[in-house]
């Protein structure tokens, strides 16, 4: 399996929902098993909620401020971040060309 990030860029912002009033700013892009593959390029106000897996970022493009259980921290190209499931955490201050791949993987719950 094989997914082009231009390709997944391509389709966002997707539909504006109750939960993401500007549009999704993620698309899926490979699934297998439990696990996923997303990208997620929030352009104004990051809405998540913790998730029920545990998740791991790779910031391919720009920066961003991540706070992760009330902890602040810079998130710039290269860097990888993992969040344990349920864990309260987003982006804010992203630059104008942030973009990250986000894989979630495992039980509900996390792998705790």
């Amino acid at each position: 399996m094989k997914v082009s990030l231009g390709d997944l860029l391509a389709r966002l912002p997707g539909p504006a929902t109750a939960d993401w009033p500007d549009g999704e700013p993620f698309t899926d892009g490979l699934r297998q098993g439990t696990m996923s593959v997303e990208v997620f390029a929030p352009r104004t106000k990051d809405y998540q909620q913790p998730h029920e897996q545990d998740e791991l970022y790779f910031v391919v493009r720009g920066r961003a401020t991540f706070i992760h259980e009330g902890e602040r921290m810079l998130a710039a190209n290269g860097d990888a971040i993992f969040v344990a499931a349920g864990e309260t955490h987003y982006f804010e201050d992203m630059s104008d060309d942030f973009v990250t791949w986000v894989v979630f993987w495992g039980p509900k719950g996390g792998e705790r």
